[in-house]
């Protein structure tokens, strides 16, 4: 039995460790541009928020999918997401611009987990069978993990910008197949999906890079008009 347990306990890291990197993605880039001490606060208190909030959402999660264009309007409000963070790209040497304040990133962390998450709580429900302490206990054990990755991308997109377009585009084509996963879009889209390939997903990573590098490129455009 107390194999069993911990098999489950084991199943649940591994569920939360390769659900979230897309959740690592999303808390990268709404830090990246706050100082150090600031970024680690954000990172902290983002991800301890969007747990609890997960934790929250585990009782409810399966309901939740079963309700015709939820999983869609969570797509929907990802993409609304990746561009917004990707819109703080222009202007990287930080000249007059902050980008998100530590509560907007706050924020912004814990929304794109709990819309990000209602595939990762049904999935950890359904190891868990009903134990709560199990999925408390994976979840507790997975957050290290996750801030650590959080912590690493954060600074290795200060060094390496395209990696704040390639996450963006990451979110980009996980809001795809999430309203492809939608029961109603999926029937409303059956005849392009018929062919197995990710054609949705796909346009809407290059929708987001596009929208992201217009909408940078005329906030840029304001800022130099402003400061001549």
């Amino acid at each position: 039995m107390e194999g069993d347990w911990l098999l489950g306990l084991l199943k649940i890291m591994l569920v939360n460790i390769v659900l979230s990197g897309d959740n690592a993605v999303v808390i990268a880039l709404a830090c990246r541009r706050l100082p150090p001490a600031q970024q680690k606060r954000a990172i902290f208190w983002g991800t301890m928020g969007a747990v609890l909030l997960r934790l929250a959402l585990t009782g409810v999660a399966v309901w939740l999918l079963k309700v015709p264009l939820v999983e869609a309007c969570g797509g929907i409000l990802l993409l609304y997401i990746a561009v917004k963070l990707l819109t703080g790209q222009e202007d990287e040497e930080g000249e007059g611009r902050s980008g998100l304040s530590i509560r907007q990133a706050i924020r912004t962390i814990i929304a794109a987990d709990v819309v990000m998450s209602l595939d990762n709580v049904v999935a950890v429900a359904g190891v868990a069978q009903g134990d709560w302490l199990l999925i408390g206990i994976g979840l507790a054990v997975s957050i290290p993990l996750i801030v650590f990755c959080s912590s690493l991308l954060t600074r290795l997109m200060k060094r390496f910008p395209v990696i704040v377009w390639l996450g963006a585009g990451l979110l980009g084509y996980t809001a795809g197949e999430m309203l492809v996963k939608d029961e109603w879009v999926h029937g409303l889209l059956e005849p392009v999906l018929a062919g197995g390939l990710p054609i949705v997903p796909a346009v809407l990573t290059l929708a987001v890079v596009g929208c992201g590098a217009i909408l940078a490129k005329r906030a840029a455009s304001r800022s130099m008009q402003e400061r001549g």
